[in-house]
């Protein structure tokens, strides 16, 4: 595996992950009721504490996308 095919792996993870985080933010954004609705019906939670864990969940997965998809891509394309 050389440095080229690490570059391009780093690039696709990070753009298929940067799109789900971006997809997950704006539908939470634009429809958090919609998401609490369909939620619900599988977890029975209170609304106050589902939107803490769903912002939770994606203060978590941008940590993630950072630090395992960006910061690689950038050090590859840094050193490559």
């Amino acid at each position: 595996m050389n440095i080229e095919m690490l570059t391009e792996f780093f690039m696709w993870c990070s753009i298929i992950n940067g799109g789900l985080l971006t997809l997950w933010s704006l539908i939470f954004w634009f429809a958090p009721k919609l998401v609490y609705k369909t939620q619900s019906k599988f977890f029975p939670i209170p609304e106050e504490q589902f939107t803490v864990i769903f912002y939770k969940f994606i203060a978590y997965f941008k940590i993630l996308f950072l630090v395992f998809n960006l910061i690689p891509y950038i050090s590859l394309l840094i050193i490559g």
